[in-house]
């Protein structure tokens, strides 16, 4: 399946959510989504534990 389809499904269930649950149901439904998205990467292997909280080296200390 390629992402375009898939991009189409998530914003058609993010505007049925959105029409008949409301506000709050759009919102439950995207966060949702975006852990799903999330374990779904996890899963594949496309995603490491560490690479959410690892720390972002910096190119030099500039403060000097």
């Amino acid at each position: 399946m390629s992402m375009a389809m898939i991009g189409m499904i998530a914003g058609m269930a993010l505007g049925f959510a959105g029409y008949f649950g409301g506000f709050a149901a759009f919102l439950l439904v995207a966060a949702l989504g975006a852990i799903g998205f999330v374990a779904g990467r996890f899963l594949d292997g496309d995603l490491e534990p560490g690479d959410l909280f690892r720390v972002r080296e910096r190119g030099g200390d500039r403060r000097r």
